[in-house]
């Protein structure tokens, strides 16, 4: 059974590579899709691209395509939720929309047609997840390094789960993030991405989780160090949480 580890960005998929063996190249779509094994999975990983409509047609791709029946987001995103700090990992139990509004027409936020406005992590998936993060973040000096800790302020990093926000826009000012926060009160985070995934996904019934660490506040200090910040913290929780989420998840 194939599994697809998605990302948005090169710099978020760094170190991803280095887990698969035997792994060799297909370009399709003007993307290019890395196919190899880990601890008895076949997995394929790609690059999204950043927004919904280049997430969606990658997420397409890889069902079409390569045939994957599992799909798993890891990446970035802005903390909205209380609590919710730089550093922290959210793990997605559903994905909504921010930026979909078809009012009066459909409910805002609702998807038209779909009649319903959230679309549901898988639960198996989820909870590996949630169990390997939550190793990873119990001895963050071990995963990052006692610099990268410092640098970043990172003290003692959680595990969150709950609500991923998406839309075509990247939140960087208090007044966005107010705005979200108000309208969407239980949002945890927000990024470009997931919940474009998620409907693809519902329409081929493939399963699929997302993982993001938190970046920023998205807030006026999000654009600060942020590639600086993947590569440093982002893309090391990745390789560390999906080594251990694919040795936990049931093939």
């Amino acid at each position: 059974m194939t599994i697809a580890i998605l990302s948005a960005m090169a710099e978020e998929q760094q170190g991803l590579l280095g887990l698969l063996e035997s792994p060799h190249k297909t370009s399709h779509a003007g993307r290019e899709f890395w196919r190899g094994s880990f601890h008895g999975h076949d997995v394929v990983l790609v690059l999204s691209r950043i927004g919904k409509v280049a997430a969606a047609t990658t997420a397409t791709a890889l069902i079409d395509t390569f045939a994957v029946k599992r799909i798993a987001f890891t990446g970035v995103a802005g903390g909205l939720g209380a609590g919710v700090n730089v550093g922290d990992v959210v793990v997605a139990g559903s994905f909504m929309q921010h930026d979909m509004d078809a009012s009066p027409i459909f409910p805002k936020y609702e998807i038209p047609l779909y009649g319903l406005s959230r679309f549901k992590a898988d639960p198996v998936m989820t909870a590996a997840l949630v169990v390997a993060a939550s190793d990873v973040v119990a001895a963050p000096v071990a995963t990052l390094g006692r610099q990268a800790m410092e640098e970043f302020g990172l003290h003692a990093p959680r595990v969150h789960q709950g609500l991923l926000v998406s839309g075509d826009r990247f939140v960087s000012t208090t007044a966005e993030s107010r705005a979200l926060q108000q309208a969407i009160p239980d949002a945890m985070a927000c990024e470009m991405e997931g919940a474009a995934v998620a409907q693809v996904c519902h329409d081929y019934g493939i399963p699929f989780a997302a993982i993001r660490t938190i970046s920023d506040r998205a807030d006026d200090a999000a654009h600060v160090d942020f590639l600086r910040f993947v590569e440093s913290v982002a893309s090391k929780y990745a390789v560390a949480t999906i080594a251990r989420f694919l040795q936990r998840l049931p093939r």
